[in-house]
């Protein structure tokens, strides 16, 4: 029973009832698995370019660069830092007072070798009057790291990752989100000298990371010799979903609707406003310092120069589809590059004549199309590659998670388990269409692949619905390619002890 007062709040977030309709038989009736058809790999999906292609596709970069191109680096950086944390926040709240863990050992062995140890030092001499090497031979563990978590220390318990301190080097310690302003200046530096870098940020961070852009920008900008144009947005509210309790009816907290992000695949909207053709997906975690930074450019050039590469191949036919001069020959060319250099697949064009196989193609061929990195399987948490089965009867490249696989389906399981690699959130895409036009980026994600998490509030257990991921299910639809890149190109900071392994000192 819906009441005035959430036909206001609905409103005021741009969701309308028909929408809390869906998602409320989303929670009735689940989702389904996805059916799959083999995990990709080397030996089929996943491309490793030799030396000779590497440099046709860096070739191929380097002159689109030179053309009035837009380029964007896209970085989700909303999510706050505190999971990073976990291991000292539970020290914190410990009946001990010294490090018993080996992580809280580690942390304290080698504190000084963190790039936000200076800052944290004087936090220290502020809050307690005391050194920090004196507050450790005192014993004083907590006092060092409340200075560093709690909100009248350095806060970095509630920032967000991309104000934390990740590098150092001699000119002074560094956030990842000037690591990202470092790198959009080496790999996607329009020919007029422009760096268009979009950040997704909390609106409680949002005046932070203006700050810091502001005092940092012409530094680099006079480094690199290039103008950053740097745009933030927020998940917009209307990307929200609605929390249930366990009988699937509307959660309430003191009578109002309780809604909650609807995760990053909300960011869907943030990435269709960009008036870009070409933009670079990376998590705002994933930098390493200048030393390091070598493969990464080579391979985001890479993988940018195959993706503009196929995109040429793919408006060539497009247009020559149109055109209506083309042979069978030609059709049947088109249609084996569709299945053999896109990986989209459908058995039954077989049976379908030239006039109704055309259709087919224009529809498949033209939709935004992304190249995606994938690194060899470590043990990382992240999506798999595979080919799925789409609700069309086709059969393409998807990058799925674990709440998308039947595990109880001993088959599904072994080829999730046993895949040889993993998405790292590395990505480029083209979103124009061979006419010019952007596509809407919303037509093309597969609503059946959001999730239900359990979750609570105040004390009550709620179910929450995720929408489907920005690289998962709101890019299912697109055109997706992948290719090995080296595992040098992905290291994610997950803990705070992360940054103290040799890629991130």
């Amino acid at each position: 029973m819906m009441t005035q007062e959430d036909y206001a709040l609905l409103a005021s977030k741009g969701i309308s009832v028909q929408q809390i309709a869906e998602q409320l038989a989303c929670f009735e009736n689940g989702f389904p698995y996805l059916k799959l058809d083999a995990a990709a790999s080397v030996q089929r999906g996943i491309l490793v370019p030799q030396a000779d292609e590497r440099k046709l596709y860096l070739k191929a970069w380097e002159a689109y660069m030179r053309t009035d191109c837009c380029v964007v680096k896209f970085v989700p950086a909303s999510g706050a830092a505190s999971r990073m944390f976990k291991d000292l926040f539970e020290f914190l709240s410990a009946s001990y007072r010294e490090p018993q863990t080996s992580f809280e050992k580690y942390f304290f062995e080698h504190i000084d070798r963190f790039a936000f140890y200076d800052e944290l030092r004087a936090a220290c001499v502020r809050l307690t009057a005391k050194e920090l090497e004196v507050l450790l031979e005192e014993g004083n563990y907590k006092a060092v790291v409340s200075a560093l978590l709690d909100e009248n220390g350095l806060n970095y318990g509630s920032l967000p990752k991309g104000l934390l301190r990740f590098h150092r080097y001699d000119e002074g310690a560094r956030t990842a989100f000037e690591e990202h302003l470092v790198e959009g200046a080496l790999y996607a530096t329009g020919r007029n000298g422009n760096v268009n870098v979009h950040f997704t940020v909390s609106p409680e961070h949002r005046a932070l990371f203006e700050a810091l852009l502001k005092q940092k920008a012409a530094r680099y900008a006079k480094r690199y010799g290039v103008n950053y144009r740097v745009e933030f947005s927020e998940q917009k509210p209307a990307t929200d979903t609605l929390a249930v309790d366990l009988q699937n009816h509307p959660f309430r907290q003191e009578g109002a609707l309780l809604f909650r992000p609807g995760g990053h695949g909300a960011l869907i909207a943030n990435l269709n406003e960009l008036d870009a053709d070409i933009v670079f997906i990376k998590n705002i975690d994933n930098v390493v310092p200048d030393k390091l930074k070598s493969d990464t450019v080579e391979y985001k050039q890479l993988i940018a120069g195959m993706l503009v590469s196929l995109q040429q191949q793919v408006f060539a036919y497009l247009q020559l589809l149109d055109s209506g001069k083309y042979s069978h020959e030609q059709v049947l060319e088109i249609l084996q590059f569709l299945q053999k250099r896109l990986f989209c697949k459908n058995p039954e064009v077989k049976n379908l004549e030239d006039a109704e196989l055309v259709l087919y193609l224009k529809e498949k061929l033209n939709r935004p199309m992304r190249v995606c990195g994938m690194v060899r399987n470590v043990g990382e948490p992240g999506g798999g590659p595979f080919f799925a089965y789409n609700s069309d009867g086709t059969v393409s490249l998807q990058i799925l998670e674990s709440s998308q696989i039947n595990m109880n389906d001993e088959e599904a399981k072994e080829l999730f388990e046993h895949g040889t690699h993993f998405n790292p959130v590395d990505l480029v895409c083209a979103i124009r269409d061979y006419k010019g036009r952007k596509f809407h980026l919303p037509d093309y994600v597969d609503k059946a692949t959001g999730f239900i998490s359990r979750k609570s509030k105040n004390g009550r257990e709620l179910k929450a619905l995720e929408l489907p991921g920005l690289w998962n299910g709101a890019m299912s639809n697109w055109n997706t390619v992948f290719v090995e890149v080296p595992l040098t190109t992905f290291n994610p900071v997950k803990t705070v002890n992360d940054l103290l392994r040799e890629e991130h000192q």
